[in-house]
């Protein structure tokens, strides 16, 4: 589902999304299709969920964007291991 159809389905809510195709370009992540885990109110809430899923399986693409932003764009984060210096 693309970003437009979140918008109109689930007005004024975060919703848990799974990126099902995305991109990274210049220290950000485009994401162009996602499926919807869960829709809610409170931002809380969603970290929760969010965090859960992240726990439960941290090889999949999970995130949680209130649907009032205009696009899905983040800035990426690196997570890695340091090594000796």
């Amino acid at each position: 589902m693309r970003w437009q159809e979140v918008q109109e389905r689930f007005p004024e809510k975060w919703v848990v999304l799974e990126a099902t195709k995305a991109y990274s370009e210049k220290g950000h992540r485009y994401i162009e299709e996602v499926v919807v885990i869960d829709a809610l109110i409170d931002s809380r809430e969603a970290l929760r969920r969010y965090s859960e899923l992240h726990r439960q399986e941290p090889n999949r693409e999970y995130c949680f964007f209130h649907t009032s932003r205009p696009e899905l764009v983040a800035r990426e984060r690196y997570v890695g291991i340091r090594g000796p210096r």
